[in-house]
């Protein structure tokens, strides 16, 4: 398939699912469309059917009057004129004359003779209408002679009945002669009759389609109408959500809509005012420390120097320093160099937060730079390096060794010797913390063989000045060694994980991509982007030696 038909079939499929999107049945759209399209057929349905019934019932009464009056007025006049006992031939002869009547319905008379034999006239239409077409309940009461009373002046009476014969519904009726003569029965076809109804009915089920589909348009464009400010809205939080706090809505009249609208620009304006405070008490408190970090090294330089020359005093062995004094000249010097790690590692800390901090690249080996880091700081007694020569990675040098002397010197410090290094190399990418990915990855783990980590605290030895135990508020690290390592990590597109061994003993995993160029130029970009503010202090200045944190 070609890269043309490729583009062609997602763009068919994002449109379909678009179209579903609109129409699955959570949507207020559709709901709206089929709760009218209801409303429309139930309304459409019940005044079609009403309608329809009473046509019925009136068109069918019509015909029914017509042909009941013409064929008694009939009977009064063509059989009324027979003698009590006519012939065959007057039967038949009369029967016709009957049946050419205006309402051309077929006529059976039935009558004696003047032998007394049972006689039949008929006009002979629809295949010979006779006693077997009349149903037996309709030739009873034709045929039972009444009671004549107040309320009853006649003996007999004409009675009707409807029948159905092949689809084709018929208007059976018959009714016997007062004073002597013969019976008569009419059969009448109502089949225009039901042409007409149903021509009536396919009408109406017409005008009841058309208005389901009128009610489909009018639903559709009253949902329109009122979702359009809903989807607004729902596109502005989207892009408020982004980030866009300057999203507003345009406001035009006075419905609850347009009120819903007001109260989303008034907290998106509550918002951006808020963001914009606390991003400038942000800025401004990176800013001091920042500035106070920068404005200590003056000094620190100073009293450095001073402590230099007071530890090179006690390591004299001619004693120049009172004994006395001693434990204090002690204390300074380390406390000095603790406060100089302090300065340092908060120096590291606000350039990653101000985004200053980049990248200076460099084809390693990781395993030479992890002996150089360990032989440093005289640290090749108490570890152990697992890590084949040859395994080469494009990354900072400095920034790893920052990280590695982290990681190993918090190993060294919180669990139990031996610490093992160990390197190995992974096919896949990294995903770390910014999402990135890279042709290849390092793992450096770091295992101690300590107590290992609390459940409860490894969720936070990445954070800044946790101390895992409370009775233990100072100790000689600064408490930003591991967050400076993971900071080194993710600048890298690299991640770091704190995990427990099954065998004892904490472990932390370093996965650097093998080569972080576009990582770094992602993160650059992003850094860009973040905006023009800067740190005073943010110089090139670099820490050789990390803190080691108090995670445990």
């Amino acid at each position: 398939m070609t890269q043309e038909h490729q583009g062609g079939a997602r763009g068919w499929s994002a449109a379909r699912k678009g179209v579903w999107s609109r129409l699955r049945f959570t949507s207020l759209r559709l709901r709206l469309v089929v709760v009218f399209g209801l409303v429309a057929l139930t309304a459409a349905v019940s005044a079609s059917g009403i309608a329809y019934w009473l046509n019925r019932e009136a068109v069918l009464t019509r015909a029914q009057d017509a042909v009941l009056r013409g064929f008694e007025q009939e009977m009064q006049n063509r059989a009324g004129a027979l003698p009590e006992h006519p012939t065959q031939d007057e039967l038949q002869h009369t029967a016709g004359q009957m049946a050419n009547s205006s309402q051309r319905f077929t006529v059976l008379l039935v009558a004696e003779d003047p032998e007394g034999r049972t006689v039949y006239g008929s006009s002979g239409g629809l295949n010979g209408f006779s006693l077997r077409d009349v149903p037996a309940s309709l030739r009873e009461a034709i045929t039972e002679q009444q009671e004549i009373t107040s309320t009853n002046e006649h003996a007999y009476h004409l009675y009707w009945q409807r029948i159905v014969d092949g689809d084709t519904p018929y208007l059976v009726a018959g009714t016997r002669l007062i004073g002597g003569g013969p019976t008569g029965y009419m059969l009448k076809s109502l089949e225009p009759e039901a042409k007409d109804l149903n021509s009536l009915a396919w009408s109406l089920g017409i005008a009841t389609g058309l208005a389901l589909i009128g009610s489909a348009l009018l639903a559709q464009a009253l949902a329109t109408t009122v979702l359009k400010p809903v989807q607004r809205l729902g596109a502005a939080a989207r892009r408020l959500g982004e980030g866009r706090l300057d999203t507003r809505l345009r406001v035009s009249g006075t419905d609850e809509l347009a009120d819903l609208s007001r109260t989303f620009n008034k907290a998106a304006e509550a918002l951006e005012k808020r963001v914009a405070d606390m991003a400038a008490r942000d800025e401004a408190s990176r800013r001091f420390v920042a500035d106070m970090s920068h404005e200590l090294r003056t000094p620190l330089t100073a009293i450095t120097a001073v402590t230099e020359v007071l530890e090179e005093e006690l390591e004299f062995e001619g004693g120049g320093i009172d004994p006395m004094i001693e434990p204090a000249v002690r204390l300074v010097v380390s406390e000095t160099r603790r406060l100089n790690d302090l300065v340092e590692n908060l120096m590291e800390v606000t350039r990653f937060d101000a985004g200053t901090a980049r990248l200076v690249l460099d084809d390693v080996d990781v395993a030479d730079q992890i002996t150089a880091c360990i032989d440093a700081r005289a640290w090749l007694d108490a570890v152990e390096l697992d890590a084949e020569r040859g395994i080469h990675a494009r990354i900072d040098p400095r920034r790893l060794d920052v990280i590695l002397a982290n990681l190993i010197g918090n190993a060294l410090k919180h669990g139990g010797s031996p610490v093992r290094v160990s390197v190995r190399e992974c096919a896949k990418g990294v995903g770390g913390a910014e999402g990135a990915e890279g042709p290849g990855a390092v793992v450096i783990e770091v295992r101690d063989h300590g107590p290992g980590i609390p459940e409860d605290v490894l969720p936070h030895v990445f954070d800044r000045f946790y101390k895992a135990s409370a009775s233990r508020p100072r100790s000689e690290g600064s408490g930003l060694g591991l967050s400076i390592a993971l900071e080194n990590a993710h600048i890298h597109g690299g991640e770091i994980t704190a995990a427990n061994s099954p065998e004892g003993g904490a472990v932390f995993t370093l996965r650097l991509p093998r080569d972080v160029s576009a990582s770094a130029e992602r993160d650059a970009e992003a850094q860009d982007a973040r905006g023009d503010a800067e740190s005073p202090s943010g110089r090139t200045g670099a820490k050789d030696e990390g803190a080691e944190g108090d995670a445990r």
